[in-house]
């Protein structure tokens, strides 16, 4: 940019589940522009107090981020001038209607809301009667209409914003998210060895993220002299060969380490839309067996940088991993391309960097419009 002028921009960032790991890799990573000064508005999914005990605040997430995200944005107005605002997801942003019109908006998802409802058994969400899910899709077409750009995760998303709402498909651009891909590779290169070959798995959720079948394929692998490491919050009964971890956080030092010492990982998810340990296992060296889901084959490229199976078939998910533990060089091989792969499409410094010249040239062009006379 040229002169001395400032991009301040409101980033209204929803604080559930993996979105929490996204927000942190962004404030990282924005902070490296000089040109940008972000105001942060971060939404906080759990509901305390009084607010827990309110019926539709505290059951419906759409409404709660709503009313959060407009509270948090009228306290940054307070004191700052703002030239745009970035929403990531569109849950925080569906009640904001009137601050899309006010000023440029992007909004950011990584699934749209009909394909969440595909995947909601998963995540113990039920679509409402019919004449309740007409009115949702009205409110999130109309808050795709008044955005001045989308971005998604995924190509997946796209085609669903394309297919389910009819947004037009220049204004949609795929901006992955990704990990700042230097700091999780690994600090010496993978070789051939003689222990145990070491399974890694890592989701909070053990039933949705196929922990509970990953165990059940193990115990058919275990005569090979394997190990499975499990990172979650559920607790799991002891059994020989299975390590578990739990408290682990974020981009955390030990978390990483897991990752370095693993051979391969495995993700038998029922329900994602792109889950970011996968690009976190191939910023590792990792091969991934993992499951056809939602974005995940085009993180995870068929017998390139990992094997996708049908989700919940038990026999597909141990024979992968037979063959991943029994074929020591092409683990490896996969393994490096998975690396090449995530370095060119989900490095999350170099995708923030797409995201801000993305939302910066809809501020100049907004700018530009109004120096224009009507």
């Amino acid at each position: 940019m040229n002169g001395s002028a400032l991009y301040n921009i409101g980033f209204v960032l929803e604080q559930a589940l993996g979105h929490v790991t996204h927000a942190k890799n962004l404030q990282a990573n924005i902070s490296n522009d000089p040109d940008v000064r972000p105001h942060w508005a971060l939404i906080p999914f759990e509901t305390h107090g009084l607010a827990a005990r309110i019926p539709l605040y505290k059951s419906n997430w759409t409404v709660r981020a709503g009313l959060r995200a407009r509270r948090s944005l009228r306290r940054l107005t307070r004191h700052t001038t703002l030239d745009a605002l970035f929403f990531h997801t569109q849950v925080p942003a569906v009640l904001a209607a009137d601050w899309l019109q006010r000023y440029p908006g992007i909004v950011s998802l990584d699934a749209t809301p009909l394909q969440y409802d595909q995947l909601g058994p998963y995540y113990q969400h039920d679509p409402g009667p019919p004449w309740l899910e007409r009115i949702k899709w009205q409110l999130n077409r109309r808050c795709f209409q008044l955005a001045r750009h989308l971005v998604t995760w995924s190509q997946w998303a796209k085609d669903g914003l394309i297919e389910g709402y009819g947004v037009p498909a220049d204004k949609i651009t795929v901006i992955p998210p990704g990990v700042n891909v230097h700091e999780w590779q690994r600090p010496t290169p993978r070789t051939r060895h003689e222990g145990p070959v070491k399974i890694l798995f890592v989701g909070a959720n053990l039933e949705r993220k196929g922990g509970l079948l990953l165990i059940e394929a193990f115990r058919a692998l275990r005569p090979l002299g394997v190990e499975l490491h499990l990172v979650t919050k559920d607790q799991v009964p002891d059994e020989p060969g299975v390590f578990v971890y739990h408290g682990m956080q974020p981009n955390s030092a030990p978390l990483k380490a897991l990752y370095h010492q693993a051979d391969i990982f495995a993700l038998p998810t029922f329900g994602d839309c792109l889950p970011m340990v996968l690009s976190e296992a191939a910023a590792a060296g990792l091969p991934a067996v993992t499951t056809r889901v939602a974005a995940i084959p085009e993180i995870v490229r068929d017998g390139e940088t990992g094997l996708l199976i049908p989700a919940g078939d038990l026999n597909a998910l141990t024979e992968a991993l037979r063959r991943l533990i029994t074929r020591p060089d092409e683990r490896l091989r996969f393994g490096e391309r998975a690396t090449i792969h995530v370095s060119r499409m989900y490095d999350a410094r170099h995708n923030a960097g797409r995201l801000l010249d993305l939302i910066k040239g809809e501020v100049d062009l907004a700018r530009m419009q109004e120096r224009i006379p009507a």
